[in-house]
């Protein structure tokens, strides 16, 4: 057995030691996941990675790479606040990755994991036949800007609008825009819903908006209490913003335009509020209950 195999737990100095020592630490801390990750081990991956500049793809090859004190003690501090906030690892590290893109993040907004963004990789294929058809496209409540972030990067002709209600939320999205240079393509917007957009039509408009129900915040673990209540909240039912956008949606929609929206575990309360819509629910990692879409036509009314 070498040095390295018998040291004690207590002293981690490779990379190995400190990741197996922080997995520990998290699954003993009982913290709740869910904001980029699902398990101890791949926090504490996380955070290894992100403390000592490694990327994901090279952590294997640097199992047995040392670590220097100093980062040693940086690393321990991070896993100490995680547990002790209770507060998003990607907060304490001002980053989130949403289809392999890195983004900041702080407290203004909530974390990214939206299902759309793995939907966008593809172009929406095969609701989409060509992305040369769309040519405006709308994130609303964009929060951090990644879904329309990412929407840039998948419909390369069309020019972006990302609206929130919120104008701390806009000056994070600013952030992502610039980092991305997107100043060009990508326009903020505050607005409450389309109340700031009078006028404006777009061929696609994509919604996370907030969808958690009174029963269900009232049940959020501490780790979410961290995020904007804004953003979660959707009130009795879950569906109150929900209902404002179906409402709104067909005067902003060209005639083929599509409407996607994420609406958590709301399935069956949607589908019993609106029995008459033909909701197409798009299959996801995560199943496919969580996001749906519709056509302009399917909205009622004269399309434009």
């Amino acid at each position: 057995m070498t040095d390295r195999k018998r040291r004690p737990l207590g002293a981690p100095t490779t990379v190995r030691d400190h990741w197996r020592r922080i997995t520990l630490r998290f699954a003993a801390a009982r913290l709740a996941f869910g904001h980029g990750t699902s398990t101890a081990r791949d926090e504490a991956a996380w955070l290894v990675c992100s403390a000592l500049e490694i990327p994901f793809d090279d952590l294997d090859a640097s199992l047995d790479r040392p670590v220097e004190q100093a980062r040693a003690q940086r690393l321990e501090e991070l896993a100490s606040r995680r547990i002790d906030s209770r507060a998003p690892l990607a907060y304490l590290l001002k980053e989130a990755w949403l289809d392999g893109l890195r983004f900041h993040v702080d407290e203004r907004v909530i974390v990214p994991r939206s299902h759309i963004a793995e939907l966008l990789g593809d172009g929406l294929a095969p609701w989409i036949p060509s992305p040369a058809t769309i040519g405006r496209v709308l994130d609303m409540c964009t929060g951090s800007g990644c879904l329309a972030i990412l929407a840039a990067r998948a419909f390369s002709d069309a020019r972006i609008d990302a609206s929130d209600v919120s104008a701390d939320a806009l000056a994070v999205a600013r952030i992502n825009r610039d980092a991305y240079g997107l100043g060009d393509r990508l326009r903020l917007v505050q607005s409450d819903l389309f109340t700031a957009l009078p006028g404006d039509r777009y061929d696609l408009i994509l919604v996370n908006p907030p969808y958690v129900d009174a029963r269900a915040m009232r049940q959020l673990p501490a780790e979410y209490r961290h995020e904007p209540d804004l953003a979660l909240a959707g009130g009795k039912d879950g569906l109150d913003v929900v209902r404002c956008i179906l409402d709104e949606a067909p005067d902003h929609l060209t005639g083929h335009g599509i409407l996607i929206v994420e609406i958590g575990a709301n399935r069956a309360v949607l589908e019993a509020a609106y029995p008459r819509l033909p909701f197409t629910w798009l299959a996801t990692r995560a199943g496919d209950e969580h996001v749906f879409l519709l056509h302009r036509a399917d909205l009622g009314g004269a399309p434009s």
